[in-house]
């Protein structure tokens, strides 16, 4: 396990007023959802392609979620306009673990972190299967 400071990179959202509920409020899972974006948009502002060209290059499909931990301090609501920081705050072996902190104006509102492991599929039966986290990937985010 290496216990890494890794780049922080902002993924801005502007709420709508369909990630709302009747009360006016984010509605939890839309969290989530921009958590998962900001992750894929990590990578992309760290200099790796997207997974599409990850795939036919290297075999890389992706980088699922094996587990997520999420915290709410306080509710965000229609027009906010909310940054997402993203950051590499472990890598062990075959999985990495990404924090999140969603703020608005400076105040955090929801911070959560995803375990995660790169995968590739296997030759003989296409199903996917976790990879060590390649070590250039690891110098990228760095």
């Amino acid at each position: 396990m290496i216990r890494a400071m890794s780049k922080i990179i902002s993924y801005d959202i502007q709420v709508l007023f369909g990630d709302c509920d009747p009360a006016g409020i984010v509605f939890f899972p839309n969290f989530l959802k921009w958590m998962d974006a900001s992750s894929h948009h990590f990578f992309i502002e760290c200099g790796l392609p997207p997974f599409r060209e990850l795939e036919r290059t290297r075999g890389i499909v992706g980088h699922p979620l094996l587990e997520i931990n999420t915290r709410f301090m306080q509710p965000a609501t229609y027009g906010d306009r909310l940054q997402v920081h993203t950051s590499v705050i472990e890598w062990r072996g075959k999985v990495f673990v990404h924090k999140h902190e969603v703020k608005r104006d400076g105040v955090l509102l929801c911070e959560g972190t995803e375990t995660r492991t790169f995968v590739m599929r296997d030759p003989e039966s296409q199903r996917i299967k976790s990879i060590p986290v390649p070590q250039d990937v690891m110098e990228l985010c760095r």
